[in-house]
């Protein structure tokens, strides 16, 4: 039974949770504006605090791993090494898309989540999201990728996927949903409830891949920025 701090610090909310055998029993959160920076450590001190447990009671350290924003995904990885190489726990990596995929379908009854598939969204500035497709039982589809989200192009990548599963209709989530949601089919595609990913939505990801040891080498850990940083020239 793994107890594992988990971080997702890769959208605009920052927040921390804690998992016992895959369950979430305790989350904080801090709502945009992003200030990841000056709020992570006393969400994970409050989010321990609830749980009612010690940074050195952890089995394991998790956290979203990406795509996402460049500076949220630095803070989230430096906090969790911090915290790995101080305590010596292993390091997981989790797919921010998948935990997105995830909150979709635990928002749907049960009996509804085979007539789905789940397509998680990120804002990546301008026309872009980043995406990803993956069905009911929420195995990758279509890996993540960068899809434009201009004349039509929407309905025109989905369709390999609708071919193959006629009777079901797409679930869109995230903060890049409603941005590709214009203009879409609505018998092929949904909006769903879920815009903000959040740590509580990773438990299970993080239980399996910590029965599976799949760890990170935390000295060489980097986050999956999928795109470099949006960076200005100084006008002096």
């Amino acid at each position: 039974m793994a107890k594992i701090l988990i971080l997702e610090t890769a959208t605009e909310v920052c927040s921390v949770a804690f998992a016992i055998d895959g369950v979430t029993v305790a989350c904080q959160e801090d709502p945009p504006p992003a200030r990841h920076s000056a709020r992570l450590t006393l969400l994970i001190e409050a989010c321990m605090a609830q749980a009612g447990m010690g940074l050195k009671d952890l089995d394991a350290v998790a956290l979203s791993h990406g795509p996402g924003s460049y500076t949220g995904l630095r803070v989230g990885a430096s906090a969790a090494k911090g915290i790995c190489f101080a305590l010596e726990k292993p390091l997981l990596a989790l797919d921010t898309l998948w935990g997105l995929a995830w909150g979709s379908r635990a928002a749907l009854a049960e009996n509804d989540r085979e007539h789905h598939l789940f397509m998680p969204m990120l804002d990546a500035r301008r026309q872009e999201v980043w995406t990803a497709i993956y069905d009911h039982q929420l195995q990758v589809l279509q890996p993540t990728d960068i899809l434009i989200v201009e004349n039509n192009l929407l309905h025109d990548y989905i369709q390999p996927f609708m071919l193959r599963s006629p009777n079901c209709r797409v679930v869109l989530s995230g903060s890049g949903a409603k941005k590709a949601f214009t203009g879409a089919n609505e018998k092929e595609v949904v909006l769903g409830e879920v815009g903000d990913s959040t740590a509580s939505f990773f438990a299970e990801l993080a239980e399996q891949k910590f029965q599976n040891a799949d760890f990170e080498d935390v000295s060489y850990y980097e986050p999956f920025y999928m795109k470099p940083p949006n960076i200005t020239v100084s006008k002096k």
